[in-house]
């Protein structure tokens, strides 16, 4: 009878062979969590920046305050009458990751 040669160590070679692959997964995995963060932390301060138009304060920097510090400068506010848009770039480690935007209105 002949014998078959010997398995052992296959289970590290296959995990090392899937290791990159799980890798990639997990980085874009994180990547879609920190735009998602960041549509988040946007359309909370466009909504900040709004009531602060209602109120007739500064918008600017009521957006400012509403962002964590990390994102401020990160940030572009823009102010059209009662419309506030916040775009902000997402923390990324690939250099063309595009920018998550927000939009508050308040109708008069």
């Amino acid at each position: 009878m002949r014998r078959l040669p010997c398995e052992r160590g296959q289970a590290a070679v296959e995990l090392l062979g899937a290791l990159p692959v799980l890798l990639v997964l997990a980085l874009a995995l994180c990547q879609l969590l920190a735009v998602g963060h960041s549509a988040l932390l946007a359309a909370n301060a466009a909504e900040a920046g709004a009531l602060a138009v209602a109120g007739r304060g500064d918008a600017v920097a009521s957006v400012r305050r509403a962002l964590p510090g990390w994102t401020r400068a990160r940030a572009r506010v823009r102010v059209r009458g009662g419309r506030v848009t916040v775009r902000m770039s997402p923390p990324s480690l690939l250099p063309a990751m595009p920018q998550v935007s927000s939009t508050a209105r308040v109708v008069r």
